[in-house]
């Protein structure tokens, strides 16, 4: 199959899986305000389910590669989060983002196969910055990079992903602590997958 360089998505091209408290085109980008106290999680450690946050997804061909961007601006209080969700169900997801933990946002990865896990890294250097979370699909696994705006990638997760169809990706946004909160969305794109674990994929 032949792959594309580069295609940007309308946002009107994703349908909500759980719609925010409220959403709006500004141009190229998508302000969202997710609702208090929704969020992705399964059982572990807190015992609680939780599918109920706001994500705007879209088919997910393993063929390509995802790519979503946001601004951190507005990223303040414990647990506001956004990037990009990989979904295959609800019992098989991964939320990748930026999530505000001990008052420093951080690299937060959750990959969900009936029970949660989460890995942070954390990036106070990046606060107030432009973010890209990007996935590409590798065999039965997914590769999960991030990077700042003029930076280029680092990859935060390697993480087992093994569903050749029925994929939805695209950016979501959650709000467990606080309301207010809104995340500015300034691209979703998809892209050539990568083609080394260990070689950076293209910049847009």
């Amino acid at each position: 199959m032949t792959q594309p360089s580069r295609e940007r998505m309308a946002w009107k091209a994703g349908v909500w899986l759980n719609p925010p408290l409220s959403f709006q085109e500004d141009g190229d980008r998508l302000k969202v305000i997710p609702e208090k106290g929704k969020d992705f999680w399964k059982k572990t450690l807190y015992g609680f389910e939780f599918e109920d946050g706001p994500a705007l997804l879209a088919a997910w061909d393993k063929n390509t590669a995802v790519e979503v961007s946001f601004e951190l601006g507005s990223f303040t209080g414990l647990y506001d989060q956004a990037g990009l969700l990989l979904y295959h169900g609800p019992e098989q997801w991964i939320k990748a983002g930026i999530e505000i933990n001990d008052g420093i946002p951080q690299l937060a990865v959750v990959v969900t196969n009936g029970y949660s896990d989460w890995s942070l890294a954390a990036v106070p250097e990046w606060v107030g910055e432009e973010v890209t979370l990007r996935a590409s699909i590798m065999k039965d696994a997914v590769i999960i990079r991030a990077r700042r705006k003029h930076d280029t990638w680092r990859t935060i997760r390697v993480a087992r992903f093994p569903y050749p169809t029925g994929n939805q990706a695209g950016p979501f946004a959650c709000s467990p602590t606080r309301e207010g909160f809104e995340v500015t969305f300034t691209r979703w794109e998809i892209a050539a997958t990568d083609q080394d674990l260990h070689v950076d994929p293209p910049v847009a």
